[in-house]
């Protein structure tokens, strides 16, 4: 279980970011956070594993108070967390098995690491969720050589070679488009599902979350005014999530795509993953 108690971020200036969150997440559950620009999304998840210091409050991951822990206690505590990037965050120049080989850092000394040389079960690990991405055929192509969404499935599986209890993931769509952000979802769900892993996922789409979460958290102005199932997103909650004005234009934004066709096959994936 992850317990967020109190969690609150101020930047220099009194800007703060994140106000007293609070939130419990059960092993297996896959949450949406979702939220207008500036909610505090993308601290939320960072402060988790301390890529952001909160401020104050406490992160607490199977009895283990994250934000207590001492540089050398986090490295440890971070080879259970698995984060996966809205822009990959790959070295281009290494190759896609480097890049996957590159999630199991956190276990091997630097030379180690220098050299590339990994134990020969870790690259049967890595080959495996090469496969299980889709991009076996690709384990010895240069990261700079794929399609964005090929990369963000190599960040996937960078991830899970870590073999963690959390993920988290933070825009994993935002940079593709809707067909293979559909894909990318189907994928994470049906891994997170397999592994019983604990999942936050920062998601800027709301039909998307709607379609593909199973739990929504939404968040304004650093705060958590929305936590529900998808079935109880209606109008008011989305209103008081984004404010009349943006939620308007994102309705907008959403039925624009969707005379485009794009966003047809949102009933179709939901009903894929929940048939």
């Amino acid at each position: 279980m992850l317990k967020i108690e109190n969690l609150t971020k101020r930047y220099k200036g009194d800007e703060i970011a994140l106000k007293g969150v609070s939130l419990e997440i059960k092993k297996g559950q896959v949450v949406g956070l979702i939220g207008p620009s500036g909610a505090g999304k993308s601290t939320l998840i960072r402060c988790i594993n301390r890529l952001i210091e909160p401020s104050s409050g406490e992160v607490w991951l199977e009895g283990v108070n994250l934000p207590s822990l001492s540089r050398t206690k986090l490295k440890e505590a971070r080879r259970e967390m698995g984060m996966i990037f809205q822009e990959y965050a790959l070295i281009e120049r290494l190759s896609v098995m480097e890049n996957v080989l590159s999630g199991r850092l956190g276990y091997h000394s630097f030379w180690r690491t220098f050299w590339r040389r990994f134990p020969e079960a870790e690259v049967e690990r890595a080959f495996y969720y090469l496969e299980r991405v889709g991009l076996i055929e690709h384990y010895n192509k240069r990261a700079d050589q794929l399609s964005g969404g090929q990369r963000q499935r190599v960040g996937i599986a960078r991830a899970l070679a870590q073999e963690p209890k959390v993920l988290l993931v933070d825009e994993p769509t935002a940079s593709l488009d809707p067909k293979t952000s559909r894909q990318v979802m189907r994928l994470l769900l049906e891994l997170c599902r397999e592994k019983e892993l604990l999942a936050i996922v920062n998601i800027h789409d709301v039909p998307l979350a709607q379609a593909f979460m199973e739990r929504i958290v939404g968040l304004r102005a650093g705060e958590v005014v929305f936590d529900g199932a998808p079935s109880e997103l209606d109008e008011r909650a989305l209103t008081e999530i984004y404010g009349e004005e943006e939620w308007k234009t994102l309705q907008k934004t959403h039925q624009e795509e969707s005379s485009l066709g794009e966003d047809s096959s949102l009933l179709y994936a939901k009903a894929e993953i929940t048939g």
